[in-house]
């Protein structure tokens, strides 16, 4: 049987059966993965620490035709993020962006835009950066690579430039000026425009001064996280926690 292999990010593990573990995956060039690693729970196994979330490796896999579950033979850790890991609102934040992209993204969709923004949100964190700054830059971009970010700029309706922010749409598809809003439920600041601005011209920004208060990023937050839990449909968990 041929062995394949691909770049990818432990997004999460768990145990099955005695001996055994489940890994997802969010490979560079085959997307979202699933694949068992025998014997991974085993004292001294060939695995050894690669499988910790947020790690990058390389895996060397089977695949099995008409079966979603790969087989991992063995995987080789690149980089580890086990440090930053041990602070627990780091530890939330990361597994937050993991389970947006597991919940959102279909098995074997390549995203390689989303993978590399992974990878530099995980190298910003390591380097100290403000984890609000960064969970809004993730969310943002998030938004933006599924086509669900809305025109923040002029009313749905009357197409009139919003100065002061407006009431999104219902259906999250767009932002209404105070003449046009058929309901007035989700209020959005004016900066939300200028920090999507922003986001388009920054990379991940890692340790220094926050170019915007807590207050607002706040405020923000509320925006982006109010469109992602329409799509969703749910609350992410990993969000709850962070809350």
């Amino acid at each position: 049987m041929p062995r394949d292999q691909s770049e990818a990010i432990v997004l999460r593990s768990f145990n099955v059966g005695d001996q055994d573990k489940i890994v997802v995956l969010f490979s560079r060039e085959k997307g979202l993965l699933r694949a068992i690693a025998k014997g991974a729970r085993k004292f001294g196994n060939r695995f050894g620490s690669s499988l910790e979330p947020m790690s990058l490796v390389r895996i060397f896999y089977h695949e099995k035709e008409r079966q979603e579950l790969l087989t991992l033979s063995s995987c080789d850790l690149l980089d580890s993020s086990f440090e930053a890991l041990r602070d627990y609102r780091t530890s939330c934040t990361l597994s937050y962006f993991a389970e947006l992209i597991e919940e959102f993204f279909p098995s074997r969709a390549r995203e390689d835009i989303l993978f590399r923004l992974l990878l530099s949100m995980l190298e910003a964190v390591k380097e100290g950066g403000d984890l609000d700054l960064l969970s809004r830059y993730f969310e943002a971009w998030f938004l933006q690579i599924n086509g669900l970010l809305p025109d923040f700029k002029r009313c749905k309706k009357c197409r009139r430039r919003l100065q002061a922010g407006g009431w999104l749409a219902p259906r999250m598809d767009g932002v209404y000026c105070a003449n046009c809003a058929p309901q007035q439920k989700d209020w959005t600041t004016s900066e939300v425009i200028s920090f999507l601005d922003w986001v388009k011209k920054n990379p991940p920004p890692r340790k220094g001064i926050a170019p915007f208060a807590p207050e607002q990023l706040e405020a923000i937050g509320r925006t982006l996280q109010s469109l992602i839990i329409f799509h969703l449909e749910k609350e992410p968990k990993s969000l709850h926690f962070l809350k």
